[in-house]
């Protein structure tokens, strides 16, 4: 039996998180820990793009973990206190974390990642009016900018497209200009 079919069953082929019934899918709950139902979720596609960081938080949404945080699953335990704390500003989110008992082992596990340290605005790449930036997106210099290890200088106004953002620094994205790959600061752009 593949890892997914085990979590289908264990979920009756819900969102384990929000008990949506479409486009759902298996998260391996990071670290990583190898291909084993105990360390994955089943969830739904926008959970999972909440999860991953590829869509703005949405605290209503999340309202359903008031109901999955007293999963039995640990895996669903430390996704929900890890969601949790991503969303401490709201007062529903706070009141459920001093609910939410882990062990010390699934503790350790959630915080791991070291969600509960960093607000939700820092989890995302933002230009400088603090619009969403993401793969793909067109953004524009407001500033004129000396590449290191170049001779280009490029100009405000500068259009760049189709960039990249760098995975593990949210002040970063990654663009061409003038057909060379660059490292360009968020706080220099304004999206397209």
């Amino acid at each position: 039996m593949t890892i997914e079919e085990q979590l289908v069953e264990r979920s009756n082929n819900t969102c384990e998180l929000c008990g949506a019934t479409n486009n759902l899918a298996v998260y391996t709950v990071p670290p990583d820990n190898g291909p084993q139902a105990d360390s994955c979720v089943y969830v739904c596609e926008k959970c999972m793009k909440q999860l991953e960081k590829k869509e703005e938080l949405d605290p209503k949404h999340w309202a359903c973990l008031r109901d999955s945080m007293w999963s039995e699953i640990p895996a669903v335990q430390v996704v929900a206190w890890r969601m949790l704390n991503r969303l401490k500003h709201e007062s529903w989110a706070a009141d459920a974390i001093d609910m939410l008992y882990l062990d010390d082992e699934k503790l350790e596990w959630a915080k791991a990642m070291g969600d509960h340290h960093e607000a939700e605005a820092d989890d995302m790449h933002r230009d400088c009016n603090g619009a969403l930036l993401q793969t793909g997106d067109s953004v524009t210099l407001i500033k004129s900018l000396d590449v290191k290890g170049s001779q280009i200088n490029a100009k405000i106004g500068t259009v760049v497209k189709n960039i990249k953002i760098v995975a593990d620094n949210t002040a970063q994205i990654e663009g061409k200009i003038e057909g060379q790959q660059i490292v360009i600061l968020t706080k220099f752009v304004r999206k397209a």
